[in-house]
């Protein structure tokens, strides 16, 4: 989901890809690709498939490393992974399927399902497609992380979620929030009267020819589905499991690398909705389209989505324009993603791109005891506590998880899976850089 368990730290992440004025015709340089995914799967940066489609046609698919690290069993492109939030574009195109079949109405109010939701008179289908319902999301609750890996039903987080006070009026601004399609799944289920596999099963899958993409539940690597994993001090530690009734129309689909392309060619190809739905679909209002994102790459044109949940992160892009489409899955990612595809769609595009350099640098246990402490500034929600575990330093954000550093100099220091730099500096200050954002923070006394 947009983070169904990605409270294990981050900020922020930031999606959005290149906007720069040149293009090039795509040549597709995949021993490049494979070099680039090797080199990322040798640093243990990355474990997952890629699968990229021109012209509907595939053109490249690999999968590197392993589904169970502890077992050893090699991932292959038959390898599924957790999608995440790129489930939302499953969801929206089964409900536009429901507008064109008079079921339900973009205004359609949600007290026609669910009327003890505060505001629910005020808030329509369209409102939840867009993220501006104003509805509170699940995951943002302060216990999220102790009650996901349990089933819950229905009407236990319809409960949850009606317990909620909005976070803002109905069409007031954009927000996103998992509940919407939370609830917009059980509306598809309350329509057809199926649930939602079925319906994904029936919908999608069969129109647009997936084979290895369904409903999930607990994962069984001896079905050829993945564990997955995040980085540590120790190395790769398997990750807890975010039971799947949860997420549901939200984030509760498993995939494929290459059942992902396929997907995003039959829909921009007519095959799973009418053009003038998807033309509705792909239309940004407000920060977001209806369970899609516009996601350009210099100057072309892209739509899609990125999903994170547990230790799992997926993005899946299409370009109409050059009819190109991208899908990535990783179920152990210690590198920001937002670079791995800047540098796939580069090498893709014949844009100049040169390979990212991993040099650690080892400092001594007793050159990091000097940065141990808590961090903090008023101007900033959220305190940072440094600590040496061995030869490495951790940071933990307030009520998050902790993670690694990677030392680049004697005072500055990365976590690549965030896209974060963290520079020491004098006076016992720490600067925080991630995307636009810099932040100075002093060691409390």
């Amino acid at each position: 989901m947009k983070s169904m368990t990605i409270k294990s730290l981050c900020f922020f992440f930031v999606f959005n890809l290149l906007n720069l004025p040149v293009h090039c015709q795509t040549i597709g340089d995949f021993k490049r690709v494979d070099t680039l995914m090797w080199l990322l799967q040798q640093n243990d940066k990355y474990m997952g498939s890629v699968a990229v489609s021109d012209g509907e046609k595939l053109v490249y698919s690999k999968a590197f490393g392993f589904s169970d690290i502890e077992k050893q069993i090699q991932a292959t492109t038959n390898t599924t992974y957790r999608i995440g939030s790129v489930t939302k574009m499953f969801t929206s195109v089964m409900i536009y399927q429901l507008f064109e079949e008079n079921k339900l109405r973009p205004d359609t109010r949600l007290s026609d399902f669910y009327p003890d939701i505060q505001n629910a008179d005020k808030i329509t289908i369209h409102d939840m497609l867009l993220h501006r319902s104003g509805i509170r999301s699940v995951t943002d609750d302060s216990l999220y992380l102790e009650w996901c890996v349990q089933p819950r039903s229905h009407a236990e987080i319809v409960s949850m979620i009606t317990s909620y006070q909005p976070v803002f009026q109905p069409d007031e601004k954009s927000e996103y929030s998992n509940s919407n399609f939370i609830l917009l799944g059980y509306i598809l289920e309350n329509l057809t009267g199926k649930d939602y596999s079925s319906n994904l099963e029936e919908r999608i899958c069969r129109r647009a020819g997936l084979k290895n993409t369904y409903y999930g539940s607990a994962s069984n690597t001896l079905k050829n589905e993945s564990y997955s994993y995040t980085f540590s001090v120790t190395g790769w530690l398997k990750e807890n499991e975010t039971d799947m009734s949860i997420p549901h129309g939200a984030g509760a689909v498993v995939s494929t690398a290459e059942d992902m392309v396929i997907f995003a060619d039959a829909l921009f190809a007519g095959k799973l909705i009418s053009e003038s739905s998807l033309k509705d679909m792909t239309k940004t209002e407000g920060s977001f389209g209806k369970g899609i994102f516009p996601m350009p790459f210099y100057e072309m044109k892209g739509f899609g989505h990125t999903g994170g949940i547990d230790g799992f992160r997926s993005v899946l892009i299409h370009f109409p324009s050059e009819n190109l489409s991208l899908a990535l899955c990783s179920n152990a990612l210690n590198y920001n993603q937002n670079e791995i595809l800047i540098g796939l769609l580069s090498l893709i595009e014949g844009k100049e791109y040169e390979m990212p350099v991993f040099k650690t640098t080892v400092l001594a246990a007793e050159h990091l005891k000097q940065f141990e402490g808590i961090y903090s500034s008023e101007s900033f929600p959220l305190k940072l506590t440094i600590k040496p575990e061995g030869s490495i330093l951790t940071a933990q954000a307030t009520g998050q998880s902790s993670f690694p550093l990677e030392a680049i100099s004697e005072t500055e220091f990365k976590f690549d899976a965030a896209g974060i730099r963290i520079i020491f500096t004098e006076g016992d200050q720490l600067n925080i850089k991630q995307g636009g954002m810099d932040i100075l923070l002093k060691k409390e006394k």
